[in-house]
C-alpha cells in the first residue's frame, strides 16, 4: 500500500499533468480557428480549379492531352504520398491516416503492384517504417515549419513531377484526413496522376452559359494548369492536415484533462482514507496506552 507521502507526491504530479493538458488545449483551440478557416477557403479554390480543368479537357483530344492527366497507360507502379502531423499528442489522427494508406499498400502487394513511398510528417513516416521500409523513397520534413504555404507544396509536387518524369510510377495517391468537425476528421485518398477529372462532352461554357475560346490552345493551357493543380491539391491536403491535427489535439487534450481531473479525485478519497485510518489506529494506540496506565 502507498504511503501518504506517496500519494501526496502522485496527486502533485497529476495536477501538474493537468495543467499542462489545459494548456495545450487551449493553444490547440487557438490555433484551430486559423487553420479550420484556411482549410475551408482552400476547398473552392482547388474545387473550381478541377471544374477549369475539366471544361478545357472536353475541348482536347486523348492524343493531345498532357502525360500527367492521361498517365503512361499502365499501372505496374504505385507511388503513394502519405501526408500526417509533425507531433504527436492528437488521439488517433495520425494513425488512422497511415492505416488507410496501410490497406491500400497491402492491396497493391497483393495485386503484385510495385510500390513506392512518400511521407510528409514524422508520425506517418515512423509508423509506416514497421513494416513498409524497404517501400519509402523519400521524406519531406515539415517539422521546422511555422506556417504552411504555397511553396512547402509545390516542392512537394516538383518531387513528384520529377520522378513521373523519368517514368519512376505510373499512378500516384496521395493520402491525408479531410477536416470535418473537431472531434471528426475523414483519412481520404485522392488519385493524383493520371488526374482524375470528369470528361464534359458539351462546348466549353461558364456557369452563365458564355463560350470560352483558349489562348493560345487548351493543350498548351493544360501544360501549365496541371502541375499548377497538383499543387493546389496537395495544399489544400496539407492544409486540411494542419486542421484536423489541431482539431483531434484539442479533442486528446481535453479528454486528458477530465482523465486526470477523475484521477486526482480517485487519488484524494485514496489519501483521505487512509489518513483517517492512520489516525483512528494511532487514537487506539493512545487510548489502550492510557488504559493499560
Amino acid at each position: 500500500m502507498a504511503s501518504l507521502k506517496d500519494l501526496r507526491d502522485r496527486i502533485a504530479s497529476v495536477k501538474a499533468t493537468q495543467k499542462i493538458t489545459r494548456a495545450m488545449q487551449m493553444v490547440a483551440a487557438a490555433k484551430l480557428r486559423r487553420a479550420q478557416e484556411a482549410a475551408e477557403a482552400a476547398r473552392p479554390y482547388s474545387q473550381r480549379m478541377a471544374q477549369v480543368l475539366a471544361n478545357i479537357l472536353s475541348n482536347v483530344g486523348e492524343d493531345d492531352a498532357p502525360r500527367l492527366m492521361k498517365g503512361t497507360g499502365k499501372d505496374d507502379t504505385h507511388l503513394v504520398v502519405v501526408c500526417t502531423a509533425e507531433r504527436g499528442l492528437c488521439g488517433g489522427f495520425n494513425s488512422q491516416i497511415a492505416r488507410a494508406a496501410r490497406e491500400f499498400i497491402l492491396q497493391l502487394l497483393a495485386k503484385n503492384k510495385i510500390v513506392k513511398i512518400i511521407t510528409v510528417g514524422r508520425k506517418g513516416a515512423d509508423i509506416l517504417r514497421r513494416d513498409f521500409a524497404k517501400y519509402m523513397i523519400d521524406h519531406v520534413n515539415l517539422h521546422d515549419v511555422k506556417t504552411l504555404g504555397f511553396t512547402h507544396a509545390d516542392a512537394i509536387s516538383s518531387k513528384i513531377i520529377s520522378l513521373f518524369e523519368r517514368q519512376q510510377f505510373d499512378v500516384c495517391t496521395l493520402f491525408y484526413s479531410e477536416f470535418i468537425s473537431v472531434i471528426s476528421q475523414q483519412p481520404t485518398g485522392l488519385q493524383l496522376i493520371p488526374a482524375t477529372l470528369t470528361k464534359e462532352k458539351s462546348p466549353a461554357t461558364s456557369d452563365s452559359g458564355s463560350i470560352y475560346d483558349f489562348e493560345p490552345d487548351a493543350a498548351t493551357i493544360l501544360d501549365d494548369l496541371i502541375p499548377r493543380n497538383l499543387s493546389i491539391q496537395i495544399f489544400r491536403a496539407l492544409l486540411e492536415n494542419a486542421a484536423g491535427e489541431m482539431g483531434a489535439k484539442m479533442s486528446a487534450m481535453d479528454n486528458a484533462t477530465r482523465n486526470a481531473g477523475d484521477m486526482i479525485n480517485q487519488l484524494s478519497i485514496q489519501y483521505n482514507r487512509q489518513r483517517q485510518a492512520q489516525i483512528t489506529t494511532e487514537l487506539i494506540e493512545i487510548i489502550a496506552g492510557a488504559e493499560a496506565l
